[in-house]
């Protein structure tokens, strides 16, 4: 039973021997800043039972506490609220506990329940930009909060490797892809990443497209019409159906052309820490699904039109009717959805499917629960859209085709750049005692760190502006202010283990009992929230939370450290306590910012 559920169950003694009632709800609140004391209970809901005033039932109950209870050493009443004071003996066992449980934050589920994040989801024709960042960040933190919070986590990615945006890159490798001398260009030749090579042509098909069709509007074409019937356009709708019929050639540099896309995902992912447990490809699934529209229309849940076309009518859940065929019988994304969440079940049989994916899909996922609900399928009700806000410029909406989107890899190196800036200019010398290779990877901790934070302490529901100054700033709500602060506490247990200090939990004393400062219990209350918060942020899909907690605890720390002596403490209690308590914000601060997918350095 934790300090909370102690005073809970006080609570409940106190008014069946006070007033010889009964209480079942005794709801604690943390006690406003402004006030002394820990925890508040509110009295207000009690005075019609009790038939006193609301300060009378507070001071009644505080009143008791005190006295038989050993865990509550003050309170006071304001109004009909009852501020209550945790007594130092109690913190100091609750620090004793958490320190000396190297699982502390770790939950469990009885079931052994299982989940599945689908994040990425990348297109082979473009590199990993900005709103690509947002997104694995997301899905690999909120993959992180879940597994700590006991489930079975499956990690999955699906690639948008066909259709006419990969056909757009590839006629225009086909055209532009040679050099004076004809030899083809390559990742190898060029210098360039493969993803980035294709993202080139993807750009150069754009714009040799526009040129055709601004042409034919100028010779009097309407401009629908023309986008329709651009040469360029047809070409790309040939290579297609040469594709889908399984042309060599075709084929053979859509292969081509996608590997060299794929070393340089693999770069990405590795250098932001991303992996996944399966990978899928809609080459492979485009045309699953087409059974389950037969299962449907059997069981009435689809109908067929006149032209052969099937549909869904959703209308009486406030959506709309949906094709989920052509009438020439091929697939729309919605038959592949279908298709592939089947059999991603059948791979895995996990208990929730979550995906993580931009809101202006947040339609689709709608309709395709939606289907899924009436086909019966024994896993529908545990599907979930992480809808998560796009993620813009200072000059507006990122645009693949016209080239002005952020790289992903150039934002990550210029993020990097502009930490190492920024803690060179805070180090004031200190980084000189540094190897190269130790510079470079504190930089990159430092760099990614900054961003990952920075597009993940925001609601994922809310859209964003990204400003990467701020991102790096070692002051204020960054990863790298939290970062520096793991370092400091970090520092700090270096040189008393020089010292020969030791830090064990078993050393910890309750000597100091009565001499704790408010700021060591507000650092101990706040630690202690961690497994909750950890609960709070698994349950509702928020790594927000746990970048906000993480902050906390960093700026809590700080004012700690601001106000109280460590290493220059007397008083051995009191000296051997607060490198404990440094010890378990340091542990905490590493696990927390680990669930966002962010290290933190041991020196800065």
């Amino acid at each position: 039973m934790n300090i909370q559920e102690e005073i809970q169950s006080a609570i409940q003694r106190a008014v069946t021997e006070l007033y010889q009632q009964t209480v079942t709800e005794v709801p604690l609140q943390p006690t406003k800043k402004e006030f002394e004391g820990t925890y508040t209970f509110v009295t207000f809901p009690l005075t019609k039972a009790l038939r006193q005033a609301p300060a009378q039932i507070g001071q009644a109950i505080g009143t008791w506490l005190v006295d038989h209870t050993t865990i509550v050493s003050g309170f006071n009443v304001v109004q009909g609220f009852l501020n209550i004071s945790v007594a130092d003996a109690a913190w100091l066992d609750l620090l004793r506990d958490m320190a000396g449980n190297p699982a502390f934050g770790t939950l469990s589920q009885p079931d052994g329940a299982s989940v599945m994040v689908e994040f990425s989801s990348p297109n082979t024709n473009k590199p990993l930009h900005l709103g690509h960042l947002r997104n694995n960040f997301l899905g690999d933190s909120v993959s992180r909060i879940l597994a700590a919070n006991g489930y079975r986590v499956t990690k999955t990615c699906i690639v948008n490797d066909r259709g006419v945006h990969i056909c757009k890159s590839m006629l225009a490798y086909r055209m532009f892809g040679t050099d004076a001398s004809g030899q083809p260009e390559t990742p190898a030749s060029s210098g360039m990443k493969g993803d980035h090579l294709i993202g080139k042509y993807y750009v150069l098909f754009d714009k040799a497209y526009k040129a055709q069709v601004e042409e034919m509007v100028t010779a009097g074409t309407p401009k629908e019409e023309a986008e329709k019937t651009a040469p360029l356009m047809q070409e790309v709708q040939q290579m297609l159906r040469l594709w889908e019929q399984g042309d060599p050639e075709t084929v053979a540099l859509w292969r081509q052309l996608n590997n060299w896309v794929y070393a340089g995902f693999d770069e990405t992912y590795r250098n932001i820490g991303v992996s996944f447990d399966k990978t899928y490809y809609e080459s492979n699934t485009y045309l699953l699904g087409k059974e389950i529209v037969e299962e449907g229309l059997a069981k009435g849940v689809f109908y067929r039109k006149d032209d052969s076309s099937v549909w869904i009518d959703l209308t009486d859940e406030g959506l709309d009717q949906k094709l989920v065929l052509r009438s020439d019988g091929t697939s729309v994304y919605m038959t592949q959805d279908l298709g592939t969440t089947d059999m991603k079940y059948s791979d895995f049989g996990t208990d929730r499917q979550i995906w993580v994916v931009g809101n202006e899909q947040d339609y689709h996922f709608k309709v395709l629960f939606a289907i899924l609900r009436r086909l019966g399928r024994p896993y529908a009700n545990g599907l979930y859209h992480l809808s998560y806000g796009m993620v813009d410029l200072p000059t507006g909406k990122m645009k693949s085709r016209e080239g002005t989107v952020v790289d992903g890899d150039d934002l990550i190196a210029e993020t990097t750049e502009a930490a190492a800036t920024a803690a060179d200019e805070a180090a004031k010398g200190k980084l000189d005692e540094f190897s190269d290779t130790e510079k470079a990877d504190l930089f990159r901790m430092l760099g990614l760190g900054a961003l990952k934070y920075y597009l993940l302490k925001v609601d994922p529901q809310k859209r964003m502006q990204f400003n990467p100054a701020e991102s790096v700033d070692l002051h204020g709500n960054t990863g790298p202010y939290i970062q520096y602060v793991h370092a400091r506490i970090r520092s700090v247990l270096r040189k008393a283990a020089s010292e020969g200090i030791s830090v064990n939990p078993a050393d910890l004393t309750v000597e100091a009992a009565g001499q704790l400062d408010p700021i060591e219990q507000q650092l101990i209350f706040l630690l202690s929230q961690y497994p909750q918060r950890v609960q709070e942020a698994g349950t509702d899909y928020a790594p927000s939370y746990i970048a906000q907690y993480a902050y906390e605890l960093a700026k809590t720390f700080n004012q700690f450290y601001d106000k109280l002596s460590i290493l220059k403490e007397s008083d051995t209690a009191k000296l051997k306590n607060r490198l404990i308590l440094s010890a378990l914000l340091a542990e905490t601060i590493c696990k927390a910012m680990g669930l966002l997918g962010i290290e933190v350095p041991e020196k800065m």
